[in-house]
């Protein structure tokens, strides 16, 4: 077991820093003919306590109709679309200042949005903002701040107070109280909201690490190498929409690949763990989507019987979508089933495509790491049963 100190990390974060949480143990270590050493890894799915993963195909079906069972890991406690309407609003402040050529902020909101107004956000809002993930994940990934990269701080500082937030004197963050009314349970909610700027840590706009930038590849960076349960979702669930080659983020994904080579160059074995771990989850996810795609070709047709689901229990349905809610306010409920049975077939034909995706990724992954290590003759694997 020697060499598992000696090349990655056995236990690693899941959470935050210095919870050591996940295992990254290998269920076997052979040795082949050659000498090499071939270390050999189960899948793994991220822990939700709130779901058990259902045996039977019709549950899982109906798990996935009501709302979808996955839950993202994630770093707070408001949704994403609920930070991004926040998100927006700042940023349609700045691009008002670029059109008052007599308003003071007027130069400097110019040279602010010179890369468009995406490229002032990262992380978390930024692969929301740039749509490079699923509807699903944007729906469910909930985070508690809004990370900025930009040098003209003047101008975020007076976007920021016009829209509400506050600078607390103690901590030094900006803060603001957002609310927002939970579709299921018809529950107000209220949570605190953080925004800083990640271009400086002396700016007191929070305590975030100094970063390059706000790409891609740069997101990817942070992630790969922090390797929380929750940086190592984000990067599977771009993955797993931007692996294809009709994707509309497809030279942005090709020039990010540099960020997993550049990881990888390093050999640093909490990177190799987080590799490994990528990879165990992709494979793991990958079965679970080829699994809820068969539920769907089997029982999407039930969703005009009025024994299976009744108009009542099409309208909760509906509760999981502000769309569909807006839909099925305007529309008769047959023209309500025939939109959701549309939607299955189209869930049907990208959940196979994702899990594609994502067992290309996990080779691709692979395929780099084992690269890295062939003068040391040591080969990783992933189980397929």
């Amino acid at each position: 077991m020697r060499y598992i100190n000696e090349f990655f990390d056995n236990k690693t974060d899941s959470l935050k820093n210095g919870d050591n949480l996940r295992d990254v143990s290998p269920v076997k270590i052979e040795k082949d003919d050659n000498e090499r050493i071939h270390f050999i890894f189960n899948k793994i799915l991220f822990d939700n306590p709130w779901y058990t993963i259902p045996k039977s195909d019709i549950k899982l079906f109906r798990y996935f109709l009501d709302g979808g069972a996955r839950c993202y890991p994630s770093d707070g406690q408001i949704p994403c679309d609920i930070v991004a309407k926040e998100t927006r609003k700042i940023l349609a402040t700045i691009e008002k200042y670029t059109k008052e050529p007599n308003h003071i902020c007027y130069e400097e909101a110019k040279k602010a949005l010179k890369n468009n107004k995406k490229s002032l956000v990262r992380g978390t809002l930024k692969l929301y903002l740039g749509k490079y993930t699923t509807r699903d994940w944007r729906r469910k990934r909930f985070t508690d701040d809004i990370d900025f990269w930009t040098f003209h701080t003047n101008i975020l500082r007076r976007a920021l107070l016009e829209n509400g937030f506050i600078k607390n004197k103690k901590t030094l963050e900006w803060e603001k109280k957002v609310s927002w009314t939970n579709l299921k349970t018809n529950k107000d909610q209220t949570e605190t909201l953080y925004a800083a700027n990640d271009t400086n840590q002396l700016l007191d706009f929070g305590a975030g690490s100094y970063l390059e930038g706000s790409s891609l590849k740069q997101i990817f960076s942070k992630k790969i190498k922090r390797g929380h349960n929750v940086d190592l979702s984000d990067i599977i669930n771009v993955a797993m929409v931007n692996m294809s080659e009709d994707t509309i983020h497809k030279k942005e994904w090709t020039s990010s690949w540099t960020a997993f080579e550049e990881a990888a160059n390093t050999r640093n074995t909490r990177t190799i763990s987080n590799f490994i771990s990528l990879c165990r989850f992709s494979s793991a996810i990958a079965d679970h989507l080829e699994r809820v795609q068969n539920s769907i070709d089997k029982y999407h047709e039930l969703i005009y019987d009025k024994e299976e689901y009744s108009d009542e229990e099409i309208r909760l349905i509906c509760k999981i979508s502000i769309h569909w809610m807006k839909f099925c306010e305007s529309h008769d409920i047959e023209k309500v089933r025939k939109m959701i049975h549309e939607y299955l077939n189209e869930q049907k034909k990208e959940r196979k495509k994702y899990a594609e995706n994502l067992r290309d990724f996990s080779k691709k992954i692979l395929e780099l790491l084992n690269s890295k290590f062939k003068h040391q003759k040591i080969i990783f694997e992933i189980l397929n049963e």
